[in-house]
């Protein structure tokens, strides 16, 4: 059995066809309706999203509603943890009720002082959550996922050595250049001003006058 088939039957068979649909599009079957909104979604059938209206179909079943946050698709915390272990997902408290995100959120770079993050997209997270998303943690406890962090990791230590045998002979001609420079009996260049590049000449002061030397006497 291969690592993915092992990762797919540790989760329910609706998470990932829950985390691959869009939400919030118009409903095909009742696209008349003002409730045409498909928010829903039913974890017995996995048949896409559903609206309000669609409930009807899918009596004694269990139905989730899905919630948009800063557009993204989260859902509360009382209803998926009936149906699902969300430890280490990073909760948020929207509208006065607890939620996690589905799916990832791209972050540009992360905040200042930061010390933790997710450990597959690497977005800022307090506390001693481990992902960010329901699908960060699906890639962040697979097997597959595991291997590629131990190699990536390895890939990095090799640079760091290669790295640091670069720096120190870089360093070491640095070294040398200097002791160069400073036993040269070449003289130093003189320094440029910073509005034309001419040479900097220093200012003559200002001449000073004996008081009422050059004033006529008056009788």
């Amino acid at each position: 059995m291969g690592a993915e088939e092992e990762t797919n039957k540790s989760w329910p068979p609706w998470l990932k066809p829950l985390l691959q649909e869009k939400f919030f599009v118009q409903c095909k079957l009742h696209a008349d309706s003002h409730k045409s909104e498909c928010n829903m979604y039913c974890l017995d059938c996995t048949n896409g999203p559903l609206c309000s209206l669609c409930l009807s179909f899918h009596k004694d079943h269990h139905p989730i509603q899905i919630r948009r946050s800063s557009y993204h698709d989260v859902i509360r915390v009382s209803e998926i943890q009936k149906f699902l272990d969300i430890t280490g997902v990073q909760t948020y408290v929207i509208n006065s009720a607890k939620v996690v995100f589905l799916n990832e959120r791209p972050q540009p770079r992360p905040g200042k002082g930061v010390v933790n993050t997710c450990q597959v997209c690497y977005r800022s997270l307090v506390d001693f959550f481990r992902f960010c998303s329901l699908g960060c943690k699906i890639s962040g406890t697979s097997k597959n996922f595991e291997k590629k962090r131990k190699d990536w990791t390895n890939n990095i230590s090799d640079s760091d050595d290669s790295y640091s045998s670069t720096t120190t002979s870089i360093e070491r001609l640095k070294k040398n250049n200097d002791i160069l420079n400073n036993n040269s009996f070449t003289p130093s260049t003189p320094p440029l001003s910073a509005v034309n590049g001419r040479i900097v000449k220093r200012r003559k002061g200002i001449p000073h006058r004996a008081p009422f030397g050059g004033l006529p006497m008056v009788m």
